[in-house]
């Protein structure tokens, strides 16, 4: 006499489970009824049996028949390791799905405004910056230093920096927006058109970088080099800065018609950006 138990989980489709359809468990044993068996016993399982198995039941088919007359034989602790394993899966964190290059580049807006509750973090700027070790240089020169500054320095280069030269009225960033997060930078050699090339690759490499942590930042070109070198004791001179944060603000994307101004505005609280169509960049 052999004693098998077999566990059928009832459950929908829909929950990654096969499901066993009405009937099914009918016409399951009606398959089994032609074999001889000594006993037939079914229960079903309260939940509370199975707590990680959110509204699931399960129903243990005990059969005990002779071993030559059981055609469905499997290994010792076969279905108590299935079973097993089914419960490791069912409570494993689900991977976040991570963002295509589209949406990145969607949520890669200039954010003007930061959440001041927020505080980046030195092991944050360092992921971000630390994509200048993959991306393309001009010539392989790779010229380009960077400064990470945090909360404790950036008030030192704030009164040096603008934002929204289109927004004069503005005075941005605003008090109690300004970011607190930067990154400066630098160059070894004279800036030229090979080194204007790095920076561009760089600077919008590590922003997609921060989009995808959950931060923002915005490109600072207007600010005073000097300054800010002095402030920061920089042995190079500063080229850009990148303010990084959370952004505060709601920004929006706007498709310009041909002859629209490209300039951005701001309409109740929401900050357009007017983004020439496809068919007005591309040369026939």
């Amino acid at each position: 006499m052999l004693l098998r138990k077999i566990v059928l989980p009832l459950q929908t489709q829909s929950e990654g489970v096969l499901p066993m359809r009405n009937g099914a468990l009918d016409e399951w044993l009606s398959q089994w009824s032609a074999k001889p068996c000594t006993a037939v016993r079914i229960r079903q399982a309260p939940q509370n049996e199975f707590s990680n198995f959110s509204g699931t039941h399960f129903l243990f088919i005990c059969l005990i028949t002779k071993f030559v007359d059981f055609n469905f034989i499997m290994a010792d602790n076969f279905l108590e390791k299935r079973l097993e394993a089914y419960k490791v899966q069912s409570v494993a964190p689900k991977k976040k799905q991570q963002p295509n290059l589209a949406q990145l580049l969607k949520k890669n807006r200039s954010y003007r405004g930061y959440d001041a509750s927020f505080v980046v973090r030195r092991d944050q700027l360092l992921r971000i910056i630390d994509v200048n070790t993959k991306i393309a240089s001009a010539r392989n020169q790779q010229v380009l230093r960077f400064r990470p500054v945090l909360s404790d320095e950036a008030a030192k280069i704030l009164p040096y920096i603008k934002m929204g030269s289109a927004l004069p009225a503005l005075s941005l960033p605003q008090k109690g927006k300004e970011p607190n997060a930067f990154i400066v930078i630098c160059s070894t050699v004279p800036e030229t058109r090979n080194v204007s090339i790095d920076l561009g690759i760089s600077a919008q490499s590590m922003l997609l970088q921060a989009v995808e942590m959950g931060l923002n930042g915005i490109c600072i070109g207007a600010f005073d080099k000097k300054a800010v070198a002095q402030e920061l004791n920089l042995p190079l001179e500063p080229l850009l800065l990148l303010a990084i944060g959370k952004g505060g603000e709601d920004i929006e994307l706007k498709e310009a018609a041909s002859g629209d101004s490209l300039c951005y505005y701001r309409e109740n609280g929401v900050h357009y950006v007017p983004k020439l169509p496809i068919d007005e960049l591309v040369i026939e």
